[in-house]
């Protein structure tokens, strides 16, 4: 009986994701960006411009926002309140929406679950190849091409980090750390600044590390969010101790706090940041709620995780 009641309570979580999920892809409440194909490897993929009107003339930045698992580019903009369009806008920017095979990315980690793993699907090859396109049509900067991501998303900008550091200046990852796949002995070929945001009490990828959890199946494993930082703090020779700071309370009623832990004075100018968020779960600070807290935790609204990685991003162009 209890089985069937677990089987059953799963079930209903399940429904009230995908519907989330549904949510998040309708983006009718403001004009939706539109969808472009690449073929790549034989497989036609797709990807959602924010593209504004700006001096064409002069290269612009880039910022590759990846989904979680499940999701799609067309529901990015949704889950950050289209926070980083509202920001590409002011600034003259561009953001790219790419859809993982299966609405999910090959990040690395070894999972029955994850279709693109299965299949071999190269992601790093084909970012490489996205950027390479946007660069020649839109004009961008190649020093200054960024990633970012939450959950599976988050995992795949850590391994662009590692892999395509030729192209990536810099990441922001959140809900996500290195997993246990890593070869830690591997290193990126330059030294890149990462920004993390990680719940403390997320539900999905534990901040002690372990196995990643989604409605009662399991995803790989990964390590633990002090791992990830030290492994990145060492790559990219930062100070150990960190610079410790607790970010204003600018919402009392959002159970949680936000605590800035900088490691800087890296080589080539880098640096690593862990914003620790203390009660939040597995979601984008300040952005949609995107499911009940039940299923992934707390919405942070102390900060705007839009905010604080574009101006991380402003600061760490590629030497």
């Amino acid at each position: 009986m209890l089985t069937k009641k677990l089987t059953f309570a799963l079930g209903i979580a399940g429904l009230v994701l995908v519907e989330a999920c549904r949510a998040l892809a309708d983006d009718s409440d403001r004009k939706t960006n539109p969808e472009h194909k690449l073929t790549f490897a034989g497989i036609e993929r797709t990807y959602v411009l924010h593209s504004p009107q700006r001096d064409r003339t002069k290269p612009a930045p880039l910022v590759i926002a990846l989904h979680g698992g499940s999701g799609t580019g067309h529901g990015m903009p949704k889950l950050t309140k289209h926070g980083l369009d509202d920001l590409a806008d002011r600034d003259g920017w561009v953001i790219v929406y790419p859809d993982g095979v299966s609405k999910n990315w090959n990040d690395g980690r070894k999972s029955e679950h994850n279709e693109p793993a299965k299949k071999g699907i190269n992601d790093v090859a084909f970012i490489s190849a996205l950027v390479d396109e946007l660069v020649t049509k839109e004009n961008l900067d190649r020093k200054r091409v960024y990633a970012t991501g939450i959950s599976n998303g988050g995992f795949m900008s850590q391994r662009l980090a590692r892999d395509l550091s030729g192209k990536i200046a810099a990441i922001a990852p959140i809900a996500a750390n290195l997993h246990m796949q890593e070869d830690v002995a591997s290193v990126p070929s330059r030294a890149v600044s990462v920004l993390a945001i990680n719940g403390d009490k997320d539900p999905l990828v534990p901040w002690e590390g372990g196995e990643v959890h989604f409605l009662g199946t399991k995803r790989g494993n990964c390590r633990s969010v002090r791992e990830t930082i030290d492994w990145w703090v060492n790559v990219d020779g930062c100070s150990k101790e960190p610079v410790v700071t607790e970010e204003a309370d600018r919402d009392p009623n959002d159970g949680t706090r936000v605590r800035r832990e900088v490691h800087g004075g890296g080589r080539d100018g880098t640096e690593v940041v862990l914003l620790a968020i203390e009660g939040g779960g597995h979601t984008w600070p300040g952005g949609h709620q995107y499911a009940p807290e039940m299923l992934v935790g707390k919405t942070c609204r102390d900060i705007d995780a839009n905010e604080v990685m574009w101006e991380f991003f402003k600061k760490h162009p590629m030497p």
